[in-house]
């Protein structure tokens, strides 16, 4: 495989960390974004080669940090692949959700990438194994009760991955959209824990998610792909009999609600 120059977004948390793992021990170059300094140094110097990768620093809920990172991108070696790996989740009652955690939400799952892709469009594409990944979930597919603004989120990152695919296919660079299911990192609080131990919800490791996007990198064309089964099953019957789907899912309304629930 090509070495590729990649930018990780999200990269010290449970999933970065095992695309940044994956992709170095695969040969490529990263460019890993982070908030923490210290998480990010500790990071490149426990991966291969760590002099062959750097890190900066960006609050990606900021558009002007956003603007400055895509300049310092710019000011360093071409890049071939964008990871829009950063984002955030809440479970909990949609009533009981804090509207400052809402847009928070939106910021960092959706428009982050919106403005990344944005910004750094125009150096992917002088490219000539130009990629970009997008890190979506199942839930960006299904509305699930008790991850309402998260599934809000992961809607509008999956429709605005699906229109630029179109939008850019005349263009020489595969835009894919890789959809996780549930996945064992630290972003999951202890009442998501209990709730998919209940319903008997299968967790993914972050290498799964990790051995997707690499995958991906090997393609030469667009792909969407969900992990899972029977969660990529459920994907697309929604989007056929969505009823169905809701009967299926009322069935749980009431283990969800007991764990969203705040007191």
């Amino acid at each position: 495989m090509t070495t590729l120059t990649i930018v990780l977004t999200g990269a010290c948390g449970g999933i970065g960390r095992a695309l940044a793992v994956a992709f170095a021990n695969a040969g490529h170059n990263l460019v890993l974004v982070g908030r923490s300094p210290d998480a990010l140094a500790a990071l490149r110097e426990g991966l291969v080669r760590p002099r062959s990768h750097r890190y900066l620093v960006a609050d990606l809920s900021s558009a002007a940090a956003i603007t400055e990172l895509c300049t310092d991108i710019a000011d360093g070696p071409p890049i071939d692949v964008l990871v829009n790996n950063a984002g955030v989740s809440s479970f909990g009652l949609f009533v009981e959700t804090d509207d400052a955690l809402v847009e928070h939400m939106l910021q960092l799952n959706v428009l982050a990438p919106m403005r990344l892709c944005k910004g750094l469009m125009p150096l992917l594409l002088k490219s000539q194994n130009a990629a970009l990944i997008n890190i979506g979930s199942g839930f960006g597919s299904i509305g699930y009760a008790g991850f309402t603004a998260y599934c809000a989120s992961k809607f509008g990152l999956r429709g605005f991955t699906e229109a630029l695919q179109r939008e850019l296919a005349n263009e020489k660079i595969a835009i894919h959209y890789l959809a996780p299911r549930a996945v064992n990192t630290a972003m999951n609080s202890d009442k998501v824990v209990a709730m998919n131990a209940e319903l008997g919800n299968t967790a993914d490791e972050p290498e799964v998610v990790a051995a997707a996007a690499l995958a991906m990198l090997r393609l030469n064309k667009s792909s969407n792909r969900y992990l899972g089964w029977p969660e990529r099953f459920f994907v697309r019957l929604n989007a056929l009999f969505p009823t169905v789907v809701s009967g299926a899912l009322k069935k749980q309304l009431g283990a969800i609600l007991r764990h969203a629930k705040s007191v």
